[in-house]
């Protein structure tokens, strides 16, 4: 697939999500919900070994060394989970969000279409996949989270639709422009990233996309939001450890 395919998907599932939730969404179960998102969380937890496995490579190994990948990945979680830990950088993006979309609501008064566009926007925009996802669609690592993103996004828009209308199609605009943009930011980083960096920022990311998946499929919460400055530090480590080999 081409680059940005990932997001040009993800805006088709919202708009086909949408479409359904403006005509049946009210049909929908919450147990058929429940189960999709099991369903996917289970499957995120296969991507995420996926992309575990392609991102210790001989390349990575290659630049560090043979011992070292492994350390890297378990280096660049504690440190950036630490980090984001200590910032609350999961419970900042979660609270913002929601002061967003309360004073929205509040001006909105009976209008449910600016709280529709903004609400569903919230969700499909702040997350870890949202963020992972296009990166790596821009790295050229394909665009497997962005897919797993598109589906979860097309039930939530059904459910959305359903109860704000049409404003939930408005969201699309803001998601493209976002999801765009990190994914130029990923691609323009491959440029200057070297292969070992690359793919110990896969690997990383691997490991942030286990624990996205024991999250859908209600297992353990786990706050994926405090170890994203994990996907800066593992380049950044990788390069320092290739600097001493």
């Amino acid at each position: 697939m081409f680059i940005g395919a990932g997001t040009a998907i993800n805006v088709v599932t919202i708009a086909v999500g949408s479409g359904i939730g403006l005509l049946i969404g009210a049909k929908f179960p919450d147990r058929t919900r429940e189960l999709v998102t099991q369903v996917l969380g289970l499957f995120t937890l296969v991507i995420g070994g996926s992309s575990i496995a392609s991102g210790l490579s001989a390349a990575l190994s290659a630049q560090v060394g043979p011992n070292a990948p492994m350390l890297i990945v378990l280096g660049s979680l504690l440190i950036g989970g630490i980090i984001g830990s200590i910032v609350r950088l999961e419970q900042r993006l979660d609270g913002a969000a929601e002061r967003l979309r309360a004073k929205v609501a509040a001006r909105s008064q009976a209008s449910t279409f600016v709280e529709g566009a903004v609400t569903s926007t919230l969700v499909f925009c702040v997350g870890p996949l949202a963020i992972l996802g296009s990166l790596m669609d821009g790295l050229g690592q394909g665009p497997q989270q962005l897919l797993i993103k598109a589906v979860m996004d097309g039930f939530a828009a059904i459910a959305f639709a359903s109860s704000f209308g049409i404003g939930v199609l408005a969201s699309i605009i803001p998601l493209v422009v976002y999801q765009g943009l990190l994914t130029l930011v990923g691609f323009f980083a491959g440029n200057f990233l070297s292969a070992g960096e690359i793919d110990a920022l896969t690997a990383t990311g691997g490991v942030i996309l286990l624990g996205l998946g024991l999250r859908l499929a209600g297992i353990k919460k786990i706050p994926i939001g405090d170890l994203l400055p994990a996907l800066v530090l593992a380049p950044a480590l990788t390069a320092l450890v290739g600097a001493f080999v």
